[in-house]
Parts: C-alpha cells; sequence; structure tokens
C-alpha cells in the first residue's frame, strides 16, 4: 500500500544496531516509491517538499499510533487528513476489470509533491474507509516498528515479518529466560 511504504520510509534496523535512516533523503528510494505507486512527480522533493513530506509522515504516524493502540480516530484527525486530501483533484473513470467487475479508478488531476502528499493520504483514507483500521499495526519489536496492515485471518500478526522480527524476538525471549533461570539456579546453590 502507498500509505505504510511511504510511512515505512523513517526506517529503523530491526536487528537493534541502533541504525536508522531516512529514506527519503535517498534518490533512489525516490524514484523507487514514485516508479511503484505511479506517483505524477517529475523530480526529487525540494527542501520545501521535503519538509512537507516529513511534516506529513509525523502527523501520519501519529495517527497509525493512535489507531494501534486501539483508539478511536478523532475529529481533528480526521480534519487534518481531509486537509492533506485537498491538494489533489481527482478524475474519476469507470471501467471494467479483468473479472468482469466494474470498478473506477482515479487520477490524480494534480503532478508535484503536493499532488502525491494527497494520494498517500488518500491511500491511507481509502484503507480506513474500506479496509478494517483494528488492523493498521505497528511491529512489536521495539527495535524495528514498521508500519503494516495484518491482512491475516485471525489479525493476530504481532510483527511485520515472522522470518525477521518474530524469530529474533522468540530468540531474545528464550535467551532472557535461560539468563533469568540461570540466576535462580545460582541463588539455589548452597554454599
Amino acid at each position: 500500500m502507498l500509505w505504510d511504504d511511504f510511512l515505512n520510509s523513517e526506517w529503523r534496523d530491526w536487528r537493534g544496531t541502533g541504525r536508522s535512516e531516512d529514506r527519503l533523503e535517498r534518490k533512489d528510494w525516490v524514484e523507487e516509491l514514485i516508479r511503484t505507486h505511479r506517483l505524477r512527480v517529475s523530480a526529487l522533493p525540494t527542501a520545501q517538499e521535503m519538509d512537507k513530506l516529513r511534516a506529513f509522515r509525523s502527523f501520519l504516524l501519529s495517527v497509525v499510533r493512535h489507531i494501534a493502540a486501539g483508539e478511536a480516530l478523532l475529529g481533528s484527525q480526521v480534519k487534518e487528513l481531509n486537509r492533506w486530501m485537498e491538494g489533489g483533484p481527482l478524475a474519476r473513470q469507470l471501467h471494467t476489470g479483468m473479472d468482469g467487475r466494474m470498478a473506477i479508478s482515479y487520477t490524480p488531476l494534480e503532478s508535484g509533491w503536493q499532488g502525491a502528499i494527497a494520494e498517500i493520504a488518500g491511500s491511507f483514507a481509502i484503507t480506513l474507509a474500506e479496509g478494517e483500521a483494528s488492523r493498521i499495526r505497528i511491529c512489536t519489536n521495539p527495535d524495528c516498528l514498521w508500519v503494516y496492515y495484518d491482512d491475516t485471518r485471525n489479525r493476530s500478526k504481532r510483527y511485520c515479518d515472522e522470518k525477521a522480527c518474530g524469530n529474533l524476538m522468540k530468540v531474545r525471549r528464550f535467551r532472557a529466560k535461560k539468563r533469568q533461570n540461570g540466576s535462580n539456579d545460582r541463588q539455589d546453590e548452597p554454599m
């Protein structure tokens, strides 16, 4: 999804090295975002547009944290999300999909980063309106904090990736338990 790809541009090393980077500053990452999501942007963001992108990312992350904590969206959050979406008027087209069902496509009329921000905001709004907000999650690995949409049937996904963060956290829990049991064993030894 566009909105979570954008949010995860604030990357942290999930392995716990403390490394992080703002991928919005990487030309290759921004170009891939533009290409993957067909954003109508012809140039990399200027310093002023970068400030706007970061402000929007910060707002969106605060909303995701609010939702991930199980709280309902606030009216002020909805109002601000609508404000971010106003920057990108759309043309709507009705078409027939591969499966024969009718669908509406939305084509942004505004090009540039203001329109891209509106598209990102719109993709998040669609997830809220058509998906289930309670499925928006933040990886429980404290070193990762990756944002994702839990599409599992039983809604029990705790990590962005079970093989990476999931396994790492299992190993950490195992080692902590082993250390704790080791210290308990030493306390039980006769002197």
